[in-house]
């Protein structure tokens, strides 16, 4: 039996009377069958949807910029021309890549000791939190008044040791006057702290030259921190053999800022010595080593131990390692913790925790703490947060705030922001200032701004001017725009260039393109390639795509569980054409109720072959009143074998006129053997009633 191919029951059919002519021509004409088209006759494709999108990023949606821009779909002319794609507004990063991390900065050594990282002066990374009550500060201020008065009496009596101390003393107060005296002092002495610390306040004071010969002079006599500030400063005057030199002896005497200043300039030179010197300054402490090395070992695909590294970072409020590790542990579904790493990081100040905080908070259904944590992070320029924040103002059609985050947006360089600001004027008809946004997104490389402003220009009938832009958003990966190419050569004629940019795009996982090949293959008779692309493009989403590799499974007449479980996928994805074919299957085999639920979904869809199959089943289970009205539904609507049947109906009522009414409109509607039917009783009516 084919499709919809439901014999009506003798109860069902229409008579006129058993006697009569009109009754026994009634009765004749009364088997009649479901529609087996579906709506859509065979072989045709019919216009595809295209659905809505999560911004960029949008963070993972935002889909909150996960909507399209509300540009009207494009039927080009062509047989079987799929539609064109319009543009999607992109989704925030999630999970943004980090950009590279600065290079270890050229600030001196802190005074005291031989400098930083000595046991008498940590560096400013590490200082220790001197914070705390007041009585505190009040005593360690008396201590160390007490202590300088100590130094100052020894210094005076001619101690060079009393006046290097003092010296680093008032250089930490930043007292540098009376400090450099005193170090200067202790210096000619050949105090090698002295030394150290003099090198660090006249660079202090911009004499950066006479600071690096001091420096070398304490790093000879064996100073690990003056090695180190003396191969910062050769680096970056562009010495890096001798840079290195220095580095390595501040390295190998234990210099935890030495290593990785060591580590980050053979990393600059892909030096694969750069993760044990690394590891060296982790292992001593150093936050910014240890990151480095979590990043390291995840681009080489080790994510457990970069997860260890991250975490060892993050327990000492490294930001941008909280950062890393909530992204690792939200991609393995760990969300809770997920949240608390990058609420630390965005309170430790990373901007774009508090974006990735905000998704997370988002998908989790409280928009309104999303809301905050992206308006925390846009207001501490983060583009992809402003971009969020725009889109779910865009969603609640709040258009002006929209518009203001976009706005920041690409003020704080995110492209994304002027994509969105023209899907945004689009939606509004506002197509010129769409396109000025389209246009400034795509000269930056915007590769779906690429693909909008082409669907825009081929919308304005400018096919010529559509193609260069569809062609750079395919070649920058844009599947949509090379979906789209497929369809302007297909517009042309060029069905040679046309299944390359389909077969292009069906290679990307786009399910509409995978179905165009697919029909191609199938019009050829090459069922074995045309069910392979049917069975991708259902695979990819493409409703149609799982409708006919349904279709064709059934024809084949194997496989039947899976030809229903794709008539199952395209009828949940809304296909009307999938939900008649599941109720005929269903009602074939007596599950009446199953067959009416889905031939009702599909007529409230604004199916006419269901609303005729529906009445048929409703007729058959004695409502006959509700079958009427969906048989006058599917009559509005075309449907030739409603008509016929009203028309019969009408007849077994005597409402003759009625029912020629039906079968002039039977006729017309067709098919074929309906208006031919249709003719015969409409004869048969002439007759009685001019009788």
């Amino acid at each position: 039996m084919g499709d919809g191919a439901e014999p009506v029951s003798g109860r069902e059919r229409a008579a006129g009377g058993p006697g009569t002519l009109l009754g026994r021509l009634a009765d004749t004409l009364a088997s009649v069958f479901n529609d087996p088209s579906d709506d859509t006759p065979s072989g045709a494709l019919p216009a595809q949807r295209t659905d809505s999108h999560r911004p960029a990023d949008s963070h993972r949606s935002a889909d909150t910029a996960r909507r399209t821009g509300a540009a009207a779909l494009i039927h080009l002319p062509a047989p079987r021309a799929a539609t064109l794609l319009p543009p999607r507004r992109p989704l925030p990063d999630r999970a943004p890549a980090l950009p590279a991390d600065p290079p270890d900065p050229p600030a001196a050594p802190a005074p005291g000791g031989d400098g930083p990282g000595s046991a008498d002066g940590p560096s400013a990374e590490e200082a220790p939190d001197r914070s705390g009550s007041s009585f505190e500060a009040a005593l360690a201020a008396r201590e160390e008044a007490a202590l300088e008065a100590r130094y100052r009496t020894a210094a005076t009596a001619g101690d060079p040791g009393a006046a290097s101390l003092l010296g680093a003393l008032l250089l930490r107060r930043g007292e540098l006057e009376e400090a450099e005296t005193l170090l200067r002092r202790a210096a000619g002495a050949g105090l090698r702290a002295a030394v150290n610390n003099l090198g660090v306040l006249l660079h202090r004071r911009g004499h950066r030259e006479e600071a690096a010969e001091w420096w070398r002079q304490a790093a000879v006599a064996g100073s690990a921190p003056a090695a180190h500030a003396l191969g910062l400063h050769l680096r970056d005057h562009g010495d890096e053999s001798g840079a290195e030199y220095w580095l390595h002896f501040a390295a190998e005497h234990g210099h935890a800022l030495g290593a990785y200043a060591l580590a980050d300039l053979l990393e600059h030179r892909r030096d694969v010595r750069a993760e044990r010197w690394f590891r060296m300054a982790a292992d001593a402490g150093h936050r910014e080593a240890a990151y480095r090395l979590g990043r390291m070992r995840e681009a080489s695909g080790d994510r457990a131990t970069a997860e260890t590294w991250y975490r060892t970072a993050a327990a000492r409020s490294h930001a941008r390692s909280a950062l890393r590790l909530g992204v690792l542990l939200e991609e393995r579904g760990e969300r809770e913790e997920a949240a608390r790493w990058y609420r630390q990081s965005a309170q430790n100040g990373e901007p774009r925790a508090a974006c990735a905080l905000g998704f997370l908070l988002s998908d989790a259904g409280d928009a309104q703490a999303a809301a905050d944590w992206w308006r925390e992070a846009a207001e501490d320029g983060d583009g992809n947060a402003a971009n969020a924040l725009g889109a779910l103002h865009a969603n609640r059609g709040e258009t002006a705030l929209a518009e203001h985050w976009y706005r920041a947006a690409l003020e704080a360089g995110d492209h994304n922001g002027a994509f969105n600001l023209g899907l945004l004027c689009a939606s509004a008809g506002r197509e010129a200032q769409a396109e000025q946004w389209y246009r400034r997104a795509a000269y930056a490389g915007h590769r779906e701004a690429c693909n909008a402003l082409a669907v825009l220009l081929l919308q304005r009938d400018d096919p010529s001017g559509a193609a260069p832009w569809f062609s750079k958003a395919a070649e920058a990966g844009s599947t949509d725009a090379a979906f789209n190419l497929g369809i302007l050569h297909a517009g042309r004629g060029e069905q040679h260039e046309a299944q390359e940019w389909y077969a292009r795009a069906a290679a990307e996982g786009h399910g509409e393109a995978a179905l165009q090949l697919a029909v191609v293959k199938e019009r050829r008779g090459e069922l074995a390639a045309a069910m392979y692309r049917y069975r991708q493009a259902a695979e990819g989403g493409s409703a149609e795509g799982a409708f006919r590799l349904g279709s064709l499974l059934d024809r084949q007449g194997e496989a039947d569980d899976e030809a229903e479980h794709w008539y199952a996928v395209a009828a949940d994805a809304g296909h009307a054409r999938a939900q008649v074919r599941l109720g005929v299957r269903a009602a074939e085999r007596g599950a009446v109720q199953v067959a009416e639920g889905w031939y009702r979904r599909a007529a409230e869809s604004g199916s006419r072959s269901a609303a005729f199959n529906l009445g048929l089943l409703l007729a058959r289970e004695g409502a006959e009143p509700e079958a009427m009205l969906w048989y006058s539904r599917a009559a509005d609507a075309g449907h030739g074998r409603a008509a016929l049947r009203l028309a019969l109906i009408s007849v077994r009522r005597g409402e003759l006129t009625q029912a020629r009414n039906w079968c002039l409109r039977a006729t017309e509607y067709g098919p074929a053997e309906v208006a031919e039917r249709a003719g015969r009783l409409l004869e048969a009516l002439r007759t009685e009633l001019s009788a």
